[in-house]
């Protein structure tokens, strides 16, 4: 009896000193923090700032652009026909030698190529010819006139030296005027006519080699020269956007090449007629190609937009959620706390929105994760 007296003892004694040990080392452990949940009022919801579903969230501050008045039309990119050049060989012959290739800069008068030209051989000739013929009849008529003083000459011999001067004349005056066109600064009789730059610029294309034949009659030009600042953008407008366009208006310029940059430009010239198939105008625009980033050729996307004065909220469509006819946009109060937001669109492109009412340029808003936000609508309903 003792001895179980005993075993009931020390097992007071040990359940007495666990508890204890477990009391004094709860104590010593750190208290569990417990994160406030999502809270969810009205069209505002409050996230933690350490809540995961925050790092999933793009926030960006909205920008004010331009309101488009119509959809993205189709265009070109084109060259500048008033700073661009179109160089052929005025003359038939054989190209000999090469100066110029795609990306060099020339200066008016700088050669692009030499040509072994018959032709030019002739015309330096018949140049030469006049100038001799020219100098020996002012000697002929400067007799003559010395002659007739003293009446050593007869008047009509007088007036024959005078007549064939006047005739040297024009074929001299004839025959410069003819080098001059082929841009020739010196006369030979060798025949090696070299096609000069008409206007400064870069040589943008070259579709000639050495060896080939060239002459006046080619289809396509040897050299094109240009200067890649100005560049034209060649838009079909349909019939029933012409309302919307007005020479000076400003545009928009978009390139695949660079999906996420618009170029400005504005409208220079409206076509006077439709085409009768397509039942579209052609309009000219200039645009800006400050950064050499277009290139003649690249197709486009041109928006004519309004003027500074009616600028408007841009929204990714990203940021858009669309329940039944109204649409809406997340818009960060202050850091963790976003309102669902109704707005009204003025205009909606492929990738961006114009907001007309609801929104304010420099506003921060989600513009990606508004479904996961909107989801906790849902959720709370």
């Amino acid at each position: 009896m003792k001895k179980y007296v005993s075993i009931s003892i020390v097992a007071i004694i040990a359940g007495t000193g666990y508890w204890g040990w477990h009391k004094l080392h709860a104590a010593a452990q750190p208290a569990v923090v417990v994160q406030p949940a999502l809270q969810v009022a009205g069209d505002i919801l409050k996230y933690p700032l350490d809540a995961p579903q925050l790092t999933f969230l793009r926030i960006q501050t909205v920008e004010a652009f331009p309101e488009p008045l119509v959809e993205p039309l189709n265009a070109r990119i084109v060259y500048d026909d008033n700073h661009t050049a179109r160089v052929f060989s005025p003359l038939a012959g054989r190209v000999i030698a090469i100066d110029a290739d795609v990306g060099k800069q020339v200066k008016p008068g700088d050669a692009l190529l030499a040509i072994d030209s018959p032709d030019f051989a002739q015309a330096s000739s018949d140049n030469m010819k006049a100038d001799a013929d020219l100098l020996h009849k002012k000697e002929a008529y400067q007799r003559a006139r010395q002659l007739l003083d003293i009446q050593g000459i007869a008047i009509k011999d007088y007036e024959s030296a005078q007549a064939d001067l006047r005739q040297a004349e024009a074929d001299s005056l004839r025959t410069k005027a003819i080098m001059k066109s082929l841009g020739s600064r010196t006369s030979t009789t060798g025949g090696r006519f070299i096609l000069r730059a008409p206007i400064a610029g870069i040589v943008s294309e070259r579709q000639v080699n050495a060896g080939s034949r060239v002459g006046p009659d080619a289809g396509n030009p040897l050299f094109v020269i240009t200067q890649p600042r100005h560049l034209w953008v060649r838009v079909d407008v349909p019939e029933q956007k012409l309302d919307k366009i007005k020479v000076g208006q400003p545009v928009l310029v978009e390139v695949d090449a660079y999906p996420n940059e618009e170029f400005h430009g504005k409208v220079t010239v409206i076509g006077e007629a439709l085409d009768p198939v397509t039942r579209r105008i052609q309009v000219r625009c200039s645009v800006d190609n400050a950064q050499l980033k277009l290139k003649p050729e690249m197709f486009a996307r041109v928006i004519p937009v309004a003027d500074k004065q009616s600028d408007l909220p841009r929204v990714p469509n990203t940021a858009l959620v669309t329940q039944g006819l109204y649409s809406y946009i997340f818009v960060e109060n202050s850091p963790g706390v976003l309102q669902r937001r109704r707005v009204s669109l003025a205009t909606q492109g492929s990738d961006f929105s114009y907001v007309k009412a609801g929104l304010s340029a420099g506003e921060r808003i989600v513009s990606s994760g508004a479904l996961l936000l909107n989801s906790e609508f849902d959720g709370n309903d």
